[in-house]
């Protein structure tokens, strides 16, 4: 403990990291760095400074990364259509690598021996800031206290903060049951009645959405356009990558869409039930997909999709900066050089639906796509040998007996 003389500690300002602060000064006797990301989580971060500065701490990094969350980790992962497991679009599995990105950078400004987080340990976080870490700063002291302290409940831990004079903000009204995390992709729910997975979600926990079922009458239509599998502009306005997304949020939600509840598979060994909400994030999946099935060849779609699940659970489990993910990600951008157009979706009570697609770089070919006269295009006479050398196998089989019948 005593090698340690200086620590960057990813801070929101709430209970459990304004324990860690004091614990880490009087455990490790050590100097700390705070640092709070703003990545559109919808919750003022400035106050996290004058915490920080209540309890001694001179070094405070407070950053708006939300473009850079939006354009170097949303953007990228959407270029190859991610889902985890059929379902999850990743929304917190994708803004971890960001945070242990800028500790890592922050700890080798100030000088710091050590890097530390508020990730329990029981869930996937404490895997995906560490991967991360040891990537990035290969010598680096990873300090994560849950995994070491005996203040595992809220009561040790308030009881810890009476005795540490340490700050609590006692917020006014309802306390919400469930563990939640939010940036601009997404807004996720654990615990409480979600802890029973025949249970279904109480309506007054959803934030971002209204239910399907109170959605208005009639459609929101939006064009999308796309440069090299980008959104760049909505109905014709020009958007930074950030913008795009925020602005899809607010008029999905208002659809009802993006709502997900899910049981997965965590990469520590256990299953988890959480809810979702990721109405912007459910959009752009839809439309990406609109725009490549005209503009990429088929053999590379397949390609993509084969590819998608392994690039999806390398999101997963942390393996955000590992070399296959970078070489994944090389090739699925190497694809999206001519994902150029525009797509229009029609938002309709918790739907979304392409209802159109164009670009100037389609390999859409009416002249051949036409069940009318298609002036030499396409001999139709070929078909018949094209489907008897691919039946060919089958026929040799099924002559030796070899027949599934």
């Amino acid at each position: 403990m005593s090698d340690v003389k200086k620590v960057v500690l990813a801070y929101s300002g709430g209970l459990d990291t304004s324990v860690i602060v004091r614990w880490l000064q009087e455990t490790y006797q050590c100097e700390v760095v705070t640092f709070t990301a703003d990545i559109g989580q919808g919750e003022e971060v400035e106050p996290a400074r004058a915490k920080a500065q209540q309890m001694g701490v001179k070094e405070i990094y407070i950053e708006d990364l939300r473009e850079e969350f939006v354009r170097d980790f949303v953007f990228p992962m959407f270029r190859a259509n991610t889902v985890y497991e059929g379902e999850y679009l990743l929304g917190t599995s994708i803004a971890r690598p960001l945070i242990a990105k800028r500790l890592v950078e922050i700890a080798n400004e100030t000088g710091a021996d050590a890097i530390s987080h508020g990730a329990t340990g029981k869930g996937n976080d404490q895997v995906r800031f560490e991967l991360g870490a040891y990537a990035l700063k290969p010598g680096v002291k990873v300090i994560a206290p849950w995994r070491e302290w005996d203040l595992l409940s809220r009561d040790k831990l308030m009881a810890y903060c009476e005795t540490h004079a340490i700050p609590v903000e006692m917020k006014r009204g309802k306390k919400s049951p469930y563990s939640m995390d939010a940036n601009l992709l997404h807004i996720s729910y654990e615990g409480a009645i979600l802890e029973d997975p025949w249970v279904e979600p109480e309506e007054d926990m959803w934030r971002w959405s209204v239910s399907p079922e109170t959605a208005p009458d009639k459609p929101t239509y939006l064009e999308l356009e796309y440069s090299k599998g980008d959104i760049v502009a909505i109905d014709g306005v020009a958007m930074s990558p950030a913008t795009v997304l925020e602005y899809l949020n607010k008029v999905a939600g208002a659809n009802g869409i993006g709502r997900l509840d899910l049981v997965e598979n965590r990469y520590v060994g256990m299953k988890s039930r959480g809810c979702y909400e990721t109405p912007g994030g459910t959009v752009m999946l839809r439309a990406h997909r609109a725009i490549e099935s005209i503009t990429l060849d088929r053999e590379v779609a397949h390609l993509k999709d084969d590819l998608m699940p392994r690039y999806a659970e390398l999101i997963y489990n942390g393996y955000w900066w590992s070399p296959e993910r970078q070489l994944l990600q090389g090739l699925i951008d190497e694809s999206q050089l001519f994902v150029n157009g525009s797509v229009r979706v029609k938002l309709y009570k918790g739907n979304v639906t392409v209802v159109g697609r164009k670009s100037a770089d389609s390999l859409f070919d009416e002249k051949i796509a036409t069940f009318d006269d298609d002036a030499g295009a396409y001999d139709q006479k070929d078909a018949e040998g094209f489907i008897k050398l691919n039946a060919l196998r089958m026929r040799i089989a099924a002559n030796k007996g070899r027949t599934l019948l």
